[in-house]
């Protein structure tokens, strides 16, 4: 499987500073180091087109406790937080929270002076009054999208799911109609199979559709197989971007549970009980943690951000102090020894 290097004998950092192994197999080492070096590269540069489609900071912000675990006050106190700290993408979907997500999104946009200062995601295909990816039902989910979110466009707008009923040419046939109108500027994927979105690359290039320009797929220490040999080869080839989510694995990584003990929440599928493996991974995230004088989730999404492919990281907040703890990650650089001890026990 394709992880960062393993060498202990340097180190090898975040996507701040190595926008691909090659960069980061030749860094001088420094193994105690969480901050980042003043020459840092930007985020931006280590994927395709990054600054264009997710904004170039690393993290970006899941809108699916919006609305349900945090309230309008505690979501606008997060995202003026995350937008304070450099943070501008915002994801959501039309069927979180049955729309309050979207809503409360949109509360927050009109408190904005620029609303270019934020870039939006949401996804569509799942809500129930727009179900599927036929052309009336993109155009409905989005303008009902637009609606909860009190803006003229959206950002990025994300298929969720494959829907094979619906010929592809009618989805983008729709999307391309909503780009040109102004409402719609990116089109991206999410739940999608590398040989899927392969194949809607192929098709969309041939007759000069919207392409994807980026990825939503689940990326964590339990969850690596599958993006890492199937997705992100696919990926990189297309010069597509991923925006990952999931990277505590619902909790199971964080620091509030010990092995054994069920997570404090369910946001990922199979978090329902901690397995030996789980176990495994969060012993060793631990004395990663406990040896850099880190915190446990600190190390699981520094980890995360290590792939090169990796444009922007989708994090959950249930309020502000969350969020703070989440983004401490941003500077932490993982030695080759931290990761060595990491990659034997991902998956």
């Amino acid at each position: 499987m394709e992880r960062p290097p393993t060498s202990n004998h340097e180190t090898a950092s975040n996507r701040h500073t190595a926008p691909n192994r090659e960069a980061a197999s030749n860094r001088t080492a420094t193994p105690n180091s969480t901050a980042m070096p003043d020459d840092a590269a930007s985020p931006a540069s280590a994927s395709h087109g990054a600054a264009n489609v997710t904004g170039g900071f690393p993290v970006a912000i899941d809108g699916s406790t919006f609305g349900w675990t945090a309230g309008l006050d505690e979501t606008m106190r997060i995202l003026t937080g995350f937008a304070d700290a450099g943070g501008r993408l915002v994801c959501t979907a039309d069927h979180y929270a049955g729309g309050r997500s979207e809503v409360m999104i949109g509360r927050w946009l009109s408190t904005l002076r620029d609303r270019s200062q934020a870039i939006v995601a949401t996804k569509i295909g799942r809500h129930p009054d727009s179900t599927g990816l036929s052309a009336r039902s993109i155009v409905r989910a989005t303008e009902a999208s637009l609606y909860r979110l009190a803006t003229d466009y959206i950002d990025i707008l994300s298929f969720d799911g494959e829907h094979p009923e619906t010929p592809i040419d009618e989805s983008l046939e729709a999307v391309d109609a909503l780009r040109r109108a102004g409402k719609v500027r990116y089109l991206a994927a999410s739940g999608y199979r590398a040989e899927r979105i392969a194949e809607v690359a192929d098709f969309a290039a041939a007759a000069a559709y919207p392409v994807f320009r980026a990825v939503i797929a689940e990326y964590n220490l339990l969850c690596a197989a599958q993006f890492e040999t199937e997705l992100a080869p696919v990926l990189r080839r297309l010069g597509i971007d991923a925006i990952t989510r999931f990277p505590l694995a619902g909790g199971l990584l964080g620091d509030d549970e010990r092995p054994g003990e069920p997570p404090h929440d369910n946001r990922t599928r199979g978090a329902d009980r901690p397995s030996r493996r789980a176990a495994s991974v969060r012993r060793a995230l631990r004395r990663v943690a406990d040896e850099r004088g880190l915190r446990m989730r600190q190390v699981a999404l520094a980890w995360v951000l290590c792939h090169p492919g990796v444009a922007s990281v989708m994090v959950q907040a249930r309020d502000v102090d969350e969020l703070d703890g989440l983004l401490e990650a941003v500077p932490v650089r993982l030695t080759r020894h931290d990761l060595s001890a990491l990659n034997k026990v991902a998956a």
